[in-house]
């Protein structure tokens, strides 16, 4: 369908880190093609600031950016895929989504359980960035109307593994 818009939800247990990465980047790198949205299911109520400092540095918008729970989208919107990013949360029994979206685990380690210095704990933010970064940009750039459902959900899961090269120059932070 032509000129659709396609509404994903990212999924994680403490909805600071991760998840808000994917929301920001995928509104970003899907270009009004797609819609991100992201939640937990134990919110911890504000997003970690190392996280909005890197989306500030690699200039992705990341307005309203907030920390909240799964169940704040229990009524809507309809959504088309929802893609977990941390093993916690791919565990979880989840909600019923509106719209019977197609699922996928893309699990990425938590940069906000590093403890450490301060680079090091920026360090860990740029490998869930780059990482996210790469699986989202493959995932935007996908024909999803041309794909039948079972090879669409065989290339979502495929994306959940796939790592970025070394010195990968999209992903450069």
């Amino acid at each position: 369908m032509a000129g659709r818009t396609y509404n994903i939800l990212f999924l994680c247990t403490g909805n600071s880190a991760r998840s808000i990465l994917a929301e920001a980047l995928v509104n970003f790198w899907g270009r009004g093609r797609f819609r991100g949205y992201s939640a937990g299911s134990f919110p911890v109520g504000r997003v970690n600031p190392l996280a909005l400092e890197l989306l500030a540095q690699m200039k992705i918008p990341a307005d309203g950016a907030r920390s909240k729970g799964w169940d704040e989208f229990a009524a809507g919107p309809e959504f088309d895929f929802v893609i977990t990013v941390c093993d916690k949360a791919a565990g979880e029994v989840c909600p019923i989504w509106p719209g019977q979206p197609m699922t996928a685990h893309w699990g990425v380690d938590d940069p906000a359980a590093v403890s450490g210095t301060d680079v090091e704990k920026m360090l860990a933010f740029r490998d869930a960035f780059r990482v996210l970064e790469h699986r989202i940009r493959i995932f935007t750039s996908l024909p999803i109307a041309s794909l039948d459902g079972l090879r669409l959900k065989r290339r979502l899961d495929e994306i959940g593994r796939l790592q970025p090269a070394t010195g990968d120059a999209s992903a450069s932070v």
